[in-house]
């Protein structure tokens, strides 16, 4: 991961202009994963179009400004057929993208085949309800050969969940709150996902993997990781990727085989 592009994406990030005070105290928090996120993009290559699935026009302008794709364009959730035309002004001029509304785990998406080099579905995984193949199998769809899927979810192996669970107080989700009801409705995370689930679903999906990592979340650093560590270790247990946000970069290879419904999500 190249230390350069995070540098630049955090400072942009610190600098982007946000529409309230809670927007601008998520970013804050978020900086590590949102800059991490930007520095996994692959370069464009052949049609420099990305598409960003759970679009919140955070690192959204970055994909253009820092990953330098000609086109951006926004998928969230909502009724098929509405389209926000999103505006965001820089100092140095504007950026402008589209934002369609669909269902990404029902709908098919609104694109023809091969539009994008790129599909970004960070944090979404997780929020899925019924078919989250779906949502790999329509990436793939819209994506030119060799094309790129960027995802993030948290990783339900990784320590903090480990010690959850020993601890027997607190379900071993990374994050497995309700979102207290207001005007804003939300889906929380349904389900989280191993690291090996991740990329086996993935790759169910037709992709080949490139990257398949963890990193530890801030929040969560501590000695006590160490002490973690060492029970797994002495009981055979894996010690390597146990961070708790799980990453995955991979390519459309349309020579792979695909199963829609892989153990890894639909059980045997």
């Amino acid at each position: 991961m190249d230390s350069s592009t995070v540098a630049a994406a955090s400072e942009a990030l610190r600098n982007l202009p946000m529409p309230s005070e809670g927007a601008r105290e998520y970013i804050a928090k978020h900086i590590p994963r949102l800059s991490r996120t930007i520095a996994l993009v692959p370069k464009p290559f052949k049609t420099k179009r990305t598409l960003e699935l759970g679009c919140y026009m955070q690192i959204t302008p970055l994909l253009a400004r820092i990953a330098g794709y000609e086109e951006v364009r926004g998928g969230y959730f909502g009724r098929p057929g509405r389209i926000d035309h999103k505006v965001i002004q820089f100092p140095d001029g504007e950026f402008q993208c589209y934002v369609d509304h669909f269902d990404a785990e029902r709908d098919r998406y609104p694109y023809p085949d091969g539009q994008f080099d790129l599909v970004v579905a960070t944090e979404i995984f997780e929020h899925l309800i019924y078919n989250p193949m779906h949502l790999l199998l329509e990436s793939r769809r819209v994506l030119t050969e060799g094309g790129y899927i960027l995802l993030s979810t948290p990783n339900s192996a990784g320590l903090a969940c480990v010690l959850k669970a020993l601890q027997g107080k607190r379900t071993p989700q990374v994050y497995a709150h309700f979102k207290i009801p207001d005007d804003e409705p939300e889906v929380g995370h349904r389900r989280e996902y191993t690291l090996a689930e991740l990329g086996q679903s993935v790759q169910a999906a037709g992709f080949r993997i490139e990257k398949l990592f963890t990193t530890v979340i801030d929040e969560y650093e501590g000695k006590w990781r160490d002490t973690v560590l060492e029970i797994l270790g002495a009981n055979g247990f894996p010690t390597e990727q146990r961070g708790e946000q799980s990453w995955c970069l991979a390519r459309k290879d349309s020579t792979l085989p695909i199963e829609p419904y892989p153990s890894s999500i639909f059980g045997p």
